[in-house]
């Protein structure tokens, strides 16, 4: 999991129940894509603001796309 720590103190992350992230503060949780599957069972990964991507075979390889462009994408500190 990774945590992003910004200088003003707020922290940006995936949303995972690894850890309580109540203990850092007060949370503002917000969806950043979706994953289904099209009519012929192949899966997609539609961010939010940003790409389709896909397809793919197995949904949980739509999930690990969709995780690795939000981490490189949406975990980064400004500038």
């Amino acid at each position: 999991m990774d945590l992003v720590i910004h200088p003003d103190g707020a922290v940006t992350t995936l949303y995972s129940e690894l850890l309580d992230l109540s203990t850092l503060g007060a949370m503002n949780i917000a969806r950043a894509s979706h994953v289904e599957p099209d009519a012929d069972g192949r899966w997609f990964a539609a961010i939010i603001d940003g790409p389709k991507l896909g397809p793919f075979a197995r949904r949980s390889e739509a999930i690990a796309a969709e995780v690795a462009w939000l981490t490189e994408h949406r975990l980064r500190l400004p500038g």
